[in-house]
């Protein structure tokens, strides 16, 4: 206990800690806060669940990961490496499986970072992280055409090539709506990229692509796009409302979720028997992915990250979350180079995003339910660019020995 209290990134960041810090933090967590909203509820979307428990993952697992983690920097909550694990899973157990598999894989993590395994994360080859990214991305971005391009499809099937077939079978049903408001949203993106500015353009697409839909709705009724209230509900008190709920995560039972087939999914050894290897996927995953972002974090600031504490943080904040309706989180690369370049010091930046997240759900909820999925699309299909690395892809197949491109591939 003692040696992890040593390790504990929080801890060590406190004892040399000064006003101007407390400052810095308070910008950098304002600043990524902003920044992981609309992505918690894009990646939330894209597993198979509502938003609203994208938002409750970044804000309870993103609190105590910052807690009791071993890196100073990292910025922890859902993200895009997740989805195509994830999305599986919650088709066939429902959301109730979906967050006992999270619990189970955080008591996973939690077990490696006690073995002391946080150093293995050495031993895996450049090409094999490269494509493991790049696969990922290809799956993302398939995922979003059904919403940027606004089609009918009916029920998706799970496999790739047969999902494909049908999103190309259903071009036809198009509705050129949405397909106008994801562009826009997708050159906003883009363009704003380019300017280098300090305002996250995220939070300007979305801004401007949901203004858009608003008023051209309003100038021609005709106009409509589907949107967070118009595809999500939440009950209260037995009465059905749209969007996302008004309130902080609040504590339940995982089990006591919905399973596929909308009733209480329950606990039992064999449902345990029957998740554990897809916890064990996610575990590892979280493993590889938060260390990583740990590894890129010191290359950007000069430090140097606990390993194994950092997993056993992670495996806490992924036992916890699923009690207040969080699914699996691990450390995000891109958010937490936001928290770095806007001048993050400490934990304390990814305490106070978790805080900026909370005040959003429980200030703006009403107006998060006017984000068009199309814009959401647009945002996952950038973050999907991102993942690939296209260009160090191309590098490797073009100077990389056979073996390593074969690897690759």
């Amino acid at each position: 206990m003692l040696t992890y209290l040593n390790h504990n990134a929080l801890i060590s960041a406190l004892r040399d800690y000064h006003l101007t810090d407390l400052r810095s933090d308070l910008l950098a967590g304002m600043t990524v806060g902003i920044v992981a909203v609309p992505l918690a509820m894009a990646l939330a979307i894209a597993s198979g669940v509502p938003p609203q428990y994208g938002l409750y993952t970044a804000i309870v697992a993103g609190l105590v990961i910052a807690l009791t983690g071993g890196s100073r920097f990292s910025i922890s909550g859902p993200t895009a490496a997740f989805v195509v694990i994830l999305l599986p899973i919650t088709h066939e157990y429902g959301l109730g499986g979906l967050l006992v598999t999270t619990v189970l894989a955080g008591i996973i993590l939690i077990i490696m970072g006690v073995a002391k395994m946080g150093r293995l994360i050495q031993f895996i080859p450049y090409p094999v992280t490269i494509g493991f990214t790049a696969g990922i991305a290809v799956v993302i971005a398939s995922l979003q055409i059904k919403d940027f391009f606004g089609l009918s499809t009916g029920e998706m099937p799970q496999h790739f090539l047969e999902k494909m077939t049908l999103l190309l079978g259903a071009l036809p049903t198009a509705h050129w709506p949405d397909l106008v408001i994801g562009l826009v949203t997708l050159m906003v993106l883009i363009l704003w990229s380019r300017l280098k500015s300090r305002v996250p353009g995220h939070l300007v697409a979305l801004l401007i692509g949901s203004l858009g839909a608003w008023l051209l709705t309003t100038l021609w009724p005709s106009f409509g796009v589907a949107t967070i209230n118009s595809q999500f509900t939440y009950l209260v008190d037995g009465v059905q409302q749209h969007g996302i709920p008004q309130a902080p995560p609040l504590p339940l039972l995982p089990w006591n979720l919905p399973d596929a087939g909308g009733q209480p999914i329950g606990l039992s050894w064999q449902l345990i028997r029957d998740l554990l290897p897809s916890a064990f996927t996610v575990a590892m995953l979280g493993a590889i992915e938060s260390l990583l972002c740990a590894v890129v974090s010191d290359g950007l600031t000069g430090t140097r990250h606990k390993p194994d504490t950092e997993l056993i943080g992670q495996g806490l904040g992924n036992v916890v979350a699923p009690f207040f309706g969080g699914i699996p989180a691990t450390a995000a690369i891109a958010r937490t180079a936001t928290n770095i370049r806007a001048g993050g010091r400490s934990p304390l930046a990814a305490m106070i995003h978790s805080l900026v997240i909370l005040l959003t759900i429980i200030s703006l909820a009403g107006l998060l339910g006017y984000v068009p999925m199309a814009s959401l699309a647009a945002l996952l299909l950038v973050v999907a660019w991102n993942m690939s690395e296209a260009r160090h892809f191309a590098h490797i197949l073009r100077v990389a020995p056979r073996c390593d491109i074969a690897v690759l591939l």
